[in-house]
């Protein structure tokens, strides 16, 4: 058995398929975030986060459905710094979020986190109904939301909607919020040709055998959908990204194709998702602000 794959401090993957993560800090749930099971069977899981503990007498709240980043291949709702993060951006949007853990890749190739983000939003619309934290959910105020490789989930739940796929008939999605979100082509840009092997290896890591980077799960060029039906989106950028590049031209390609509603939103001299590594910081509060008026924007 050998070493194929490695990404310092996080992943390693063997010849055999086996897959070694890295342990993390991670937090535990607290008066105002809970663990649920979307799907037992395969399994998916999510976190819910609330502005403050839950009561009956809450009004109507919308929801922000989150996916966390990693390449695809790691991460998960429970680490420390998305903790923190979702927890503080519940309390300033006044939302409930719904943090959601998908299969990762190498075991479970894409198109396995599309799916997994199509099956949470199936289990709101439906079973996730009788959950007593979701009881004041606005599910007419839908929002998607995630960074690198959860925004590019977002990015193709929102096509789905756009009628590019299946979507939950009773979640009209609002907006999504995709933050320095993980796209890619086989032209590469500077800042992704300068993060060399790293980059290269998550996406052979979690593209399905066969496909290139100008396949559907990489470039969002790719994609089929009615985009003057395409939510509202707010794309995030980070100055110092090897991302930020693929990011303006995602917010680009979608006003030419006549999506309605595009914001480009740069948060100068910080690194690629600085949110979830330092999620008290000035730059993770101005984001949780943006996105808070975004949302209220809606």
């Amino acid at each position: 058995m050998s070493l194929i794959a490695e990404a310092p401090r996080f992943l390693q993957v063997f010849s055999d398929g086996s897959v070694v993560r890295a342990a993390h800090q991670t937090a535990a749930c607290s008066a105002t975030s809970k663990d649920v099971t979307v799907d037992p069977s395969k399994p998916i899981t999510a976190r819910i986060f609330l502005p403050a503990a839950p009561s009956a007498s809450t009004p109507p709240l919308p929801v922000l459905v989150y996916f966390h980043g990693g390449g695809f291949c790691i991460g998960t709702t429970t680490w420390l710094g998305y903790h923190h993060f979702l927890e503080n951006l519940s309390a300033a949007a006044g939302a409930i979020v719904l943090s959601v853990d998908y299969r990762l890749a190498p075991e479970n190739k894409l198109p396995a986190a599309y799916d997994d983000g199509s099956a949470a939003l199936e289990w709101l619309s439906g079973a996730g109904a009788g959950e007593p934290w979701l009881r004041n959910a606005d599910l007419s105020r839908v929002f998607l939301a995630g960074d690198s490789a959860g925004g590019n989930i977002a990015h193709h739940l929102a096509v789905n909607f756009a009628g590019g796929g299946n979507f939950p008939a009773n979640i009209p999605i609002r907006g999504i919020l995709p933050i320095h979100p993980y796209f890619g082509a086989e032209a590469p840009t500077e800042g992704e040709r300068a993060a060399g092997a790293m980059n290269d290896m998550f996406w052979k890591l979690s593209l399905p055998e066969g496909a290139d980077r100008d396949s559907y799960g990489c470039n969002f060029e790719s994609a089929e959908a009615e985009w003057g039906l395409f939510p509202a989106t707010a794309v995030f950028v980070a100055g110092l990204d090897f991302l930020r590049e693929r990011g303006v031209m995602y917010a680009d390609f979608l006003k030419k194709k006549g999506v309605k509603n595009v914001r480009l939103i740069e948060a100068e001299g910080e690194n690629h998702v600085f949110h979830a590594w330092n999620p008290n910081s000035e730059a993770a509060v101005l984001l949780q602000n943006q996105i808070k008026e975004f949302m209220q924007s809606l």
